[in-house]
């Protein structure tokens, strides 16, 4: 017999896991990544330290990023990596409590997919299972009213999907599933390099430069709006090490076309909506989550694009994590927000 209830909600991003628990907010965040020794299959690092050995292992050591494009690639690695998470953001479980968890995924994946993430969730222990997707966590993570009549748009752009919905009435009336979002950014960042300044630089590179110096849309009437960083790799045509100074207007130009991608999402998304809808968000406008949405002057291109009026969540990196968790205060509610999993056995 369970006399505890414990509520998790938790975001099993492409680049981050989150972790959420009621009464406490997010315990962990980590990157998503998991490395193990190739010979024995022993686990020797997850999170920041498994993250910061990639691209310089020696033969032994398997760095693995489990989740790509939002959904679960090795199963196994996921299963371990989500263990070793919940085992250090929870506590121990007793026989008298119960683990209830709630799991953002992408709105476009398949059935097959959710079941993947479920049966990945249960083997840690869980005892409830909901799974929500993406767009709606983020909704109830960044305060928006998501029960009312009055319908709202969010765009939640992670690492491996970019999530964009209309919601009202506590559904998704229409939605957009791109999996084409901060991963695919990276690489646009790496193929740029290599052609402008023969230049062959890294993942974790493309992932600072974008961070760092990564713009969407530059504004002349700010000051200092172009930045510019020192960027290492190694030279395409003598194969030795090479330093580059790029700019914001490297990055305006390396970023132009995945950025249009999302854009033109968002775009197909309200030409999808009923008419009703679509006059409640040019009122609401639309609201950015993630850490896509953290690119500079990306809400100014988009309100250029689109005349929509454009705001970035203040917990953009971890509104999907607090909106799981939220959920679940209302277990009415989240039957509704969410597919439940079939109860495990105890």
């Amino acid at each position: 017999m369970c006399l505890f209830v414990k509520d998790v909600g938790i975001d099993l991003g492409t680049a981050n896991t989150l972790i959420y628990i009621k009464n406490k907010g997010i315990v962990l965040n980590e990157p998503s990544v998991i490395a193990v020794d190739y010979y024995t299959k022993n686990l020797l690092a997850t999170g920041h330290e498994a993250k910061d050995m990639i691209g310089k292992t020696p033969g032994n050591i398997m760095v693995v990023r489990p989740l790509q494009d939002g959904v679960i690639s090795d199963f196994e690695m996921t299963a371990r990596m989500l263990k070793a998470y919940i085992k250090s953001a929870l506590p121990e479980p007793s026989f008298f409590t119960k683990l209830r968890v709630v799991v953002g995924v992408p709105s476009g994946v398949t059935e097959v997919e959710k079941r993947a993430v479920e049966e990945v969730v249960r083997e840690t222990g869980a005892n409830e299972v909901y799974i929500m997707e993406e767009p709606m966590a983020a909704a109830i993570g960044s305060g928006l009213a998501v029960d009312s009549a009055m319908g709202c748009m969010i765009a939640d752009i992670g690492g491996g999907t970019c999530d964009i919905a209309i919601i009202s009435l506590g559904g998704i009336v229409t939605n957009t599933s791109l999996r084409y979002a901060g991963d695919k950014q990276n690489d646009a960042i790496i193929a740029y390099m290599r052609k402008q300044y023969d230049l062959l630089i890294g993942e974790k590179t493309a992932e600072e430069i974008k961070k760092n110096i990564g713009c969407a849309y530059l504004d002349k009437d700010i000051p200092d709006s172009v930045k510019q960083m020192e960027v290492r790799g190694r030279d395409i045509i003598t194969g030795l090490p090479k330093i580059a100074t790029i700019t914001s207007i490297d990055a305006l130009n390396a970023l132009e076309d995945p950025i249009r991608v999302i854009i033109d999402g968002i775009k197909n998304t309200l030409e999808e909506a009923p008419p009703e809808i679509a006059a409640d968000i040019v009122s609401s406008g639309l609201v950015l989550t993630g850490g896509g949405a953290l690119i500079q002057g990306l809400d100014k291109l988009i309100e250029i694009n689109t005349g929509l009026k454009v705001s970035i969540a203040e917990n953009a990196l971890e509104a999907v994590a607090e909106g799981t968790g939220k959920s679940l205060a209302s277990i009415e509610k989240i039957q509704k927000y969410s597919r439940k999993g079939s109860k495990k056995k105890v």
